[in-house]
């Protein structure tokens, strides 16, 4: 059985980032992001893949069933037996998706959900001092923000409810932060 971590925070937590730090420093861990998992099943030409393709090539937002299937089809072919997957979900409608859809298998169980959590002034200082391209800039910082809060209490009590939500401070130095969510991941498997 695979055993899945999601890990949620705001645009500038960190999250991605400690995700792949982790997958990169344990060979039992594969990490997974939602857009890279999409862009290899069209690279891959499978019928899923022109299927996404079909969306995407339009610039439409590919449908809520073919986000999950892809993401499921891909958690259930991952080599490795510990599976971290970051930024979903975004939406409520995500979330209920995807749960009712690990709730009709039984190959993957959702063991945890790791909020990487910081503050709105630490996010935005990030963000707005990495200077990664056109995307990082004020307004379209608030913007994301808003996209990540407006559901973020819905979601949170959603896991709390099912006893997987778990807090990360994500306003420290990335080792600490990285050492702490190996450690989480580790005790939480135990349980």
């Amino acid at each position: 059985m695979k055993e899945l971590f999601l890990i949620i925070g705001a645009p500038g937590s960190g999250k991605t980032t400690d995700a792949s730090l982790i997958a990169k420093n344990d060979a039992n861990v594969t990490h997974y992001s939602t857009g890279d998992l999409l862009r290899a099943e069209v690279a891959n030409g499978s019928e899923l893949g022109q299927k996404i393709d079909s969306f995407i090539s339009k610039g439409d937002l590919v449908p809520l069933e073919v986000v999950v299937n892809t993401i499921v089809t891909a958690l259930k072919n991952a080599p490795t037996k510990v599976v971290i997957i970051d930024g979903y979900p975004r939406s409520v409608e995500q979330m209920l998706e995807f749960d009712k859809v690990l709730g009709e298998q039984n190959e993957i169980e959702l063991k945890g959900v790791i909020e990487v959590r910081v503050s709105e002034e630490v996010a935005k200082d990030r963000v707005l001092g990495r200077n990664r391209g056109a995307d990082d800039n004020e307004e379209v910082f608030y913007n994301r923000m808003r996209v990540y809060t407006q559901p973020l209490n819905e979601i949170l009590e959603f896991y709390q409810k099912k006893k997987l939500h778990f807090i990360i401070d994500g306003e420290r130095a990335i080792e600490p932060i990285v050492n702490d969510m190996k450690i989480l991941i580790e005790k939480i498997q135990k349980i």
